[in-house]
């Protein structure tokens, strides 16, 4: 049985506390925690503590930090011109001028537009709306589009809580399916940048600012993802999904394309869950409209079941664009508590990813890397030592591998389906 993981974060700018096992009235306490540490908001790594034996000192937890991350705290300081210490304490390090996360131009962020597409889910995109209108960025608008709804609570809990928010625009968009969302969300966005995010999510303050200054990292950028953590591991199918890979992309930024920053991975570009998460992406808009923006054919609520996202990233670098991920821009996903829900969801990504590399496989131009990398791709999905298993423990259930095996096995079929569906639901709507 699952003991419920306490998920935290720690800013060690700060004095730091004691971290104990302690949960809500009427929950069970937490057997561990995990913990973000962050810099200056920007984070660093995490920090795993076993609470089984009670509250951890802050002394504790201020040596356990430096143990773990002593090198990244090193780094990120050296970077604000700040005298490297000799370690930390519960008292906090104190940086009085760090210039590399406060110091900004306000006059040369662009106006942004923010996408949520949203399917009868007032009360969670509610929240996500509170926690962008929250975010540490100069002008933006947020667009909430309103996906084939059967009823108009969203409309109504849009015009309630914020309808005396100039930045906040409900949309309608009649044809169901994500990707009809996003587009619709695309073209009438006013942002010289546009980000998507799911209306599963919380955006942390810097969410936004370090988005955008994800396109700064190397010329040519035409997309940045952001990181993404549990916002809770309160149950076993929360924790499972984190095993099965969850979203977190590390604590590095990365650069990818076809020339320069090209990764020395065999399946590249095709290794296409290396580039982050739809849940938290923002696009050069000229370039998403330029390539048609997101496929119909793909996302849920289609028999594709997903994949628009890290399609969208993929025609993005085979297109000779650059695709950044930036970690300090952050998220916190709420992940499916119950495993029904895990279940379906690890199904579609199966299904999802194999229509994606069917769109490839049918295109004469990617048709040929495509079945040069197929081998090598079945062999990694399969390896349960391969990057994409070796985080799932003895009580990862069997089953779920199996069912993303059979999404994966009916995603070529699946995605013809799915443009035949697609042409459809276009006329219908």
């Amino acid at each position: 049985m699952l003991t419920p993981v306490r998920v935290l974060d720690l800013e060690i700018s700060e004095a730091l506390a004691s971290i104990g096992p302690e949960a809500l009235a009427g929950e069970e306490d937490y057997g561990s925690a995990l913990v973000l540490v962050r810099l200056h908001g920007r984070p660093l790594g995490t920090l795993q503590l076993d609470l089984r034996g009670g509250a951890i000192p802050a002394g504790e937890v201020a040596r356990l930090v430096w143990e773990r991350l002593g090198q990244p705290i090193v780094d990120h300081l050296a970077a604000d011109g700040v005298r490297t210490p000799d370690g930390l304490t519960e008292t906090g390090l104190v940086s009085e001028h760090p210039a590399a996360c406060q110091r900004y131009d306000e006059a040369s962020f662009p106006f942004a537009s923010v996408v949520i597409s949203t399917h009868e889910r007032p009360g969670p995109v509610g929240a996500c709306i509170e926690s962008i209108l929250r975010a540490e960025y100069p002008a933006f608008e947020i667009l909430v589009v309103d996906n084939a709804p059967r009823t108009p609570a969203t409309r109504e809990m849009v015009a309630e809580r914020f309808g005396d928010e100039p930045r906040v625009r409900y949309l309608l968009e009649p044809t169901p399916g994500a990707s009809a969302g996003r587009n619709c969300g695309l073209w009438a966005a006013a942002g010289d940048v546009v980000a998507f995010v799911d209306d599963d999510v919380l955006v942390d303050r810097l969410w936004l600012r370090s988005l955008v200054l994800g396109f700064q990292a190397a010329p040519g950028v035409a997309c940045v993802t952001g990181m993404i953590l549990p916002a809770e591991l309160d149950t076993q199918s929360q924790v499972w999904i984190e095993e099965f890979g969850g979203f977190d992309k590390g604590y590095e930024q990365k650069i990818f394309d076809l020339e320069e920053y090209a990764q020395p991975d065999p399946l590249y570009p095709y290794s296409v869950g290396k580039f982050g998460s739809g849940a938290s992406a923002a696009f050069d808009p000229a370039v998403l409209r330029g390539i048609g923006g997101f496929d119909t054919a793909l996302g849920p609520a289609t028999p594709a079941c997903g994949g628009e996202d890290i399609d969208a990233f993929l025609q993005i670098i085979l297109a000779g664009h650059r695709l950044v991920y930036e970690p300090r821009s952050l998220v916190r996903h709420h992940h499916r508590r119950e495993y029904a829900d895990l279940r379906r969801a690890v199904r579609g990504y199966g299904v999802g990813l194999a229509a994606v590399l069917t769109k490839a496989l049918l295109n004469p131009k990617t048709r040929a890397d495509v079945l040069r990398r197929a081998p090598r791709g079945v062999a990694y999905f399969l390896n349960p030592a391969s990057p994409k298993n070796e985080k799932k423990t003895s009580t990862f259930p069997r089953q779920l591998t199996l069912v993303e095996m059979g999404g994966a096995l009916v995603g070529p079929l699946a995605y013809l389906r799915s443009r035949r569906w697609a042409r459809t639901a276009r006329k219908a709507s």
